[in-house]
């Protein structure tokens, strides 16, 4: 349920309901919204005396979230989360759409502070790289571990851009944390609930990745997950779907962007190489995934896809990126956004 504070509620009504609400046995998140401040309560319901809480000073009305997943519900906040990213406090989920991009893996020094700095030139806000990847053979790459999080904070120290990289295993949370300023969940990671409890508990915003074969409704409990175990700055990010197609690595479902917007107040950010698997569909379809009203994209770039570790069929080049930049921009200002 929800307790929907009044207008101009003090902080010592609201520690007032708080104590009420664990009085109960429930767990209270506090949301403090522009106009009021709402109180989300979870837990077993059948504990709480309704009345109590109703009848507090400043307490507007009591209701319950009919949502499977409560905090990440718009019932419970109607207005569109922001969150701030890396040195430079990037406000995703706001008027403006952020471009985070970079190579699959960390490979070495040169290749990721190259690509740092043609991100940084052409206007991106963040830099994806893997120093820990989630192969599906054990034969193929597995990343540079720590020493590629030391290249990834050197390449922040320079250039500014917010550092998103994986945390594969929940070992892996606290050292992704100490270098990163988001920390992914991985579309195989999903359910992952451990890991997820893990990545709640770390301190830094999650992007989370949807599962290849994971339902809207379970995407969100998913980020659910994230949040009730402390964590309110979850990105979601869809990165495609397994269909019966061949043509594409993945099926990109951008419908899912209204659909999550009726659902949810979470920035959502559209992953078109992982969604399509090949380069040459990356800026039409980060394209689309403006116009339909994502609050980000992101992109695997390398400044040399033929000699990458992996992924570099989908990896543009930073030329194709500095070019795909000026497109984004025209269509953000045709949907009233701002690049």
């Amino acid at each position: 349920m929800i307790v929907v504070m009044k207008p101009g509620a003090a902080a010592e009504d609201i520690k007032h309901v708080v104590d009420l609400v664990h009085e109960f046995g429930l767990k209270d998140h506090v949301i403090y919204g522009t106009d009021r401040t709402v109180i989300a309560c979870v837990g077993d319901k059948r504990t709480v005396e309704k009345d109590a809480i109703e009848n507090a000073p400043m307490v507007e009305k009591v209701v319950p979230i009919l949502a499977p997943y409560k905090m990440a519900s718009l019932e419970v906040k109607r207005e569109k989360t922001k969150i701030c990213i890396g040195p430079e406090r990037f406000p995703l989920g706001g008027v403006k759409i952020g471009v985070i991009a970079g190579p699959c893996a960390v490979e070495s020094r040169e290749q990721i502070l190259t690509t740092a700095r043609a991100i940084k030139a052409a206007g991106g806000v963040g830099l994806r790289g893997g120093a820990f990847k989630p192969r599906t053979s054990p034969y193929t790459y597995q990343g540079m571990g720590k020493a590629g999080l030391e290249l990834l904070a050197e390449a922040r120290a320079e250039t500014g851009l917010a550092i998103v990289t994986e945390a594969v295993a929940v070992e892996q949370v606290e050292v992704c944390a100490e270098y990163a300023d988001v920390i992914q969940i991985g579309a195989r990671n999903m359910q992952h609930y451990p890991l997820l409890e893990a990545a709640g508990k770390a301190g830094k915003p999650v992007l989370l990745k949807r599962g290849m074969s994971a339902t809207l409704e379970e995407f969100l409990l998913a980020a659910e997950y994230i949040i009730n175990a402390g964590n309110p700055n979850v990105i979601l990010c869809e990165r495609g779907i397994r269909t019966f197609e061949t043509y594409v690595r993945n099926t990109l479902p951008l419908a899912i962007i209204p659909a999550l917007r009726e659902r949810t107040h979470l920035p959502i950010v559209i992953d078109p190489s992982h969604g399509t698997g090949h380069a040459h569909m990356v800026p039409s379809m980060s394209l689309a995934a403006v116009a339909t009203g994502a609050d980000g994209v992101i992109l695997e770039c390398h400044p040399d896809p033929e000699r990458a570790t992996s992924d570099g069929a989908q990896s543009i080049t930073p030329q194709t990126l500095n070019e795909l930049m000026g497109r984004l921009k025209r269509v953000a200002e045709a949907v009233d956004r701002e690049l």
